[in-house]
């Protein structure tokens, strides 16, 4: 596992995360900093200032990704289509790591220094400096937040908040997700939270989503006009009859494109119990789908990729189509069958998790072959097929060999299988 500012992340498969030899931490790596010119900030940078021509502004400072158990804030009513917490265990480990910048540092030092105090009561006289410096004594459970939404509660009854401001946090989050083209385990998002009086909720809402809406538009179809590409957002209203998602679909992803690519979503008119005179709206966009669509990039691996040719293509102040620079790679092909024990269960999550961090992501596809029914036992056994490819480079047929290896132990003792 990676060391992220002193600590091992384990029994966690994300794609931020290393989960074997090799496989480099990319959690922290400064995309939405000043300094950088990676398309998810620059792409972040362009819809907080369009946004700023229409509402003042106040930008927030996102805190660190990791929360102690019962550390997450609780959320306004209203609010309940959030991915469920990634737990993760922390271990104690160097503190030196190359892929923390200074800043990411302190605030893992920081974080040690809360968790200390929330979390170990045996060691009372321990003060915060201490604990940060001398880690976690034993084994440590934690999530990695999987919304941005975790922040809202402690951003609304903040002294400081102005209702009628878009109050900005952005952030890496974190989900488990099945392998699909446009899924992603770990991406970047913007939250717009904007606070009203009720009896103005209509007045509000209808200019914030009007605006909101050109702003995507010209985004995804005007930023590259030399390109001459298409893509279209729609923002369809939800079951509820009052929140939002946001469908984009690009012309030129292709078929493995859904017609319903969602790059956000809006929840309106939620209350909170300690602000009863006010309602609020929050306004969530993942970056990383949104720059996929401005530069027309079909593979979100490679807004992840370690290889610097691929950051020569962004140069602040100036947009071109991104051309790959990685042609045809190799991909492999590779099944797999097993019994299911039927009191353990099958989680196919799970399964595609596993898969995801013992590939350290070149699996691409997973599909269902076949499912068969034993006559006589009636025991289950599934046929599934990976296929490897990686977005930035050529992957070496023994490297896949191996994985595939590893992928049959790890499913076995993981998931409880039975190999066949």
């Amino acid at each position: 596992m990676a060391a992220q500012g002193g600590l091992i992340l384990s029994d966690v498969h994300l794609f931020d995360c290393e989960a074997m030899p090799g496989y480099k931490c990319t959690g922290y790596r400064g995309f939405l900093e000043a300094s950088s010119c990676h398309p998810v900030k620059i792409v972040n940078e362009k819809l907080i200032a369009e946004m700023g021509t229409a509402f003042p502004l106040k930008r927030l400072e996102c805190s660190f990704p990791l929360f102690p158990p019962g550390g997450t804030s609780v959320l306004p009513s209203g609010i309940c289509d959030i991915p469920s917490p990634f737990w993760v265990i922390l271990h104690e480990e160097n503190p030196d790591s190359e892929y923390l910048t200074s800043e990411t540092a302190l605030e893992m030092k920081d974080f040690l220094v809360s968790f200390s105090e929330l979390s170990l009561p045996q060691h009372p006289r321990r003060d915060g400096n201490e604990a940060a410096h001398k880690g976690i004594c034993g084994p440590a459970k934690v999530c990695l937040r999987s919304s941005l939404l975790v922040h809202v509660q402690a951003v609304i009854q903040a002294p400081d908040f102005l209702p009628g401001s878009l109050h900005i946090l952005s952030g890496p989050v974190f989900q488990k997700c099945h392998i699909l083209p446009f899924s992603m385990p770990a991406f970047h998002e913007t939250l717009f939270i904007l606070g009203f009086n009720k009896n103005l909720d209509a007045s509000c809402l209808s200019p914030l989503l009007d605006h909101l809406k050109g702003i995507l538009d010209s985004l995804s179809q005007t930023l590259l006009e030399e390109s001459k590409r298409s893509s279209s957002v729609e923002f369809v209203i939800q079951p509820n009859g009052k929140d939002y998602r946001i469908h984009a679909k690009s012309h030129s992803f292709g078929p493995g494109c859904t017609k319903n690519l969602i790059i956000g979503s809006v929840i309106t008119f939620v209350t909170s119990v300690t602000c009863k005179d006010q309602c609020f709206v929050f306004v969530s966009i993942n970056l990383d789908l949104l720059a996929m669509l401005v530069w027309d990039i079909s593979d979100w691996r490679i807004l992840w990729t370690f290889d610097n040719r691929f950051l020569k293509n962004f140069v602040p102040g100036k947009i071109e189509p991104f051309k790959s620079y990685s042609l045809y790679p190799p991909c492999y092909v590779h099944d797999i069958s097993f019994w299911l024990d039927e009191k353990k269960g099958f989680d196919e999550l799970e399964f595609h998790t596993v898969a995801r961090a013992v590939s350290q992501d070149t699996v691409i596809s997973i599909q269902l072959l076949d499912r068969f029914q034993h006559p006589k036992t009636e025991q289950v056994s599934l046929c599934y097929r990976l296929t490897y490819q990686t977005c930035d480079k050529a992957l070496p047929q023994q490297q896949v060999a191996s994985m595939q290896s590893q992928f049959r132990k790890e499913i076995q003792q993981q998931l409880h299988v039975i190999l066949r």
